[in-house]
């Protein structure tokens, strides 16, 4: 029975897979009264460890300094971008990247469907987080996507918050912003 165990143990084979920063994306949304504005971010390194064929961690970083906004254009677009990448939001200068670390891996049941709970660092404050993933492959090819929501002020991004600041009026920006996460891994 030991040799047994053993020869399991041994079989179990964890494999990392590096992120191709060209072909993934996070797709970010935030609401205020009057509407909304999206964009993406770039990813900038990542890993997926995959036991088995079955994912149980990694992490991946974006790059705060690349945030784009692609529902407007222009000086318009300009002015955005330059205030989500200001003090005022991100403060890309000082915290120029964001970091997730999975901490746990759940299978839905179903084959690539995840329940991911990890760590997210935005601003030097980390909030653990839990979300719904799913992984798919295809001629060595993995592409891991999620949709989530988060709370900007738990990282300490308040301007025009409604939360904090009183009488905003239609100048108020919600709280909670959705990214739309597609990472993409070469075997």
């Amino acid at each position: 029975l030991l040799l047994l165990t053993t020869t399991l143990f041994l079989a179990a084979t964890t494999v990392g897979i590096s992120v191709d920063t060209e072909a993934s994306q996070v797709i970010w949304k935030g609401y205020k009264v009057t509407g909304s504005h999206e964009g993406t971010i770039a990813v900038e390194d990542g890993n997926l460890d995959f036991t088995d064929g079955i994912l149980t961690g990694g992490s991946f970083a974006i790059n705060m300094a690349s945030i784009k906004a692609t529902d407007i254009s222009g000086g318009s677009a300009a002015k955005l971008e330059g205030h989500l990448k200001s003090a005022d939001f991100f403060g890309v200068e000082n915290y120029p990247t964001a970091v997730f670390k999975i901490t746990k891996v759940v299978s839905r049941g179903m084959a690539g469907d995840y329940r991911i709970t990890g760590d997210i660092t935005i601003k030097e404050k980390t909030e653990s987080i839990r979300f719904n993933a799913k992984v798919t492959e295809a001629d060595g090819v993995y592409t891991a996507t999620a949709e989530l929501n988060l709370d900007r002020t738990d990282f300490d991004v308040r301007y025009g918050s409604g939360s904090f600041i009183d009488n905003l009026g239609d100048k108020t920006i919600y709280d909670e912003f959705e990214l739309g996460i597609t990472l993409v891994y070469v075997k």
